[in-house]
């Protein structure tokens, strides 16, 4: 992995180099860097990061609850799925970018709307998970429990969870990443805060160098959500690795 980011680094410093490309349309990499050092001493960019961090991890708390609560019904009422599946689809019709305007003016330009555009966003790939997951669980393992007369609780914490949980994590790292999206549309449409508003300042002062800052910033912050996502995952399926 560092050896690949070496080499990014040191092809994009040719490319400059060979292009005599100005810095308002590709900056080095050390004028990047540069520009993060600042950034990051005058409090800007943690203050930004911080808003966006709360935004994604509040969305995305919420888009996952949501989303796994109606998916656990649809697993359960082929009706239910039926007369929602219309609407649920036709919602993922609608490009987030284009509802977006609409949810900060109808909501304002606060951290509500930016988690729920950011909710949205995480909401249908983590219902998809968690219908197929629960949908997966062995009819012979549900006729098991029954003749145990096991509660329902009982089915659900000891057979359908652990048994959907390698897929409902799946779609927990696609909502990982997609929350970061979710939250920084919500930013550029609209807002006095966020890497998605500093990105903008950037793009508005022609300073490309803070734009690549905002960039790669949430490049990181969406690798962390993966990662920590991915650790969760084999904290709780040890004993399907074993």
């Amino acid at each position: 992995m560092v050896i690949t980011i070496a080499l990014f680094l040191l092809l994009w410093e040719l490319l400059v180099l060979l292009l005599q490309l100005p810095a308002f349309i590709l900056p080095a990499p050390i004028q990047v860097a540069e520009r993060f050092v600042r950034a990051l001493s005058d409090g800007s960019l943690l203050e930004h990061g911080a808003a966006t961090l709360l935004e994604v991890v509040s969305g995305l708390s919420c888009g996952v609850l949501f989303a796994s609560l109606l998916g656990y019904l649809l697993a359960k009422s082929r009706f239910l799925e039926n007369v929602l599946q219309p609407f649920l689809v036709a919602s993922q019709a609608v490009p987030t970018i284009a509802i977006a305007p609409l949810l900060v003016i109808w909501f304002g330009s606060g951290i509500f709307s930016k988690v729920l555009i950011c909710a949205l966003t995480v909401f249908f790939p983590v219902l998809v998970n968690t219908v197929v997951g629960l949908r997966a669980v062995p009819e012979n393992l549900r006729d098991l429990m029954r003749s145990m007369r096991a509660t329902p609780w009982q089915t659900f914490s000891q057979l359908e969870l652990p048994a959907a949980l390698p897929i409902l994590l799946g779609g927990l790292r696609i909502g990982a990443t997609l929350s970061v999206i979710g939250a920084v549309v919500g930013e550029l449409v609209g807002s006095d805060r966020g890497l998605g508003f500093l990105i903008n300042v950037g793009r508005g002062q022609y300073d490309t160098a803070l734009v690549f800052v905002g960039v790669l910033t949430l490049v990181c912050l969406a690798v962390l959500l993966y990662s920590l996502v991915v650790w969760l995952e084999k904290r709780l399926l040890r004993w399907k690795l074993d």
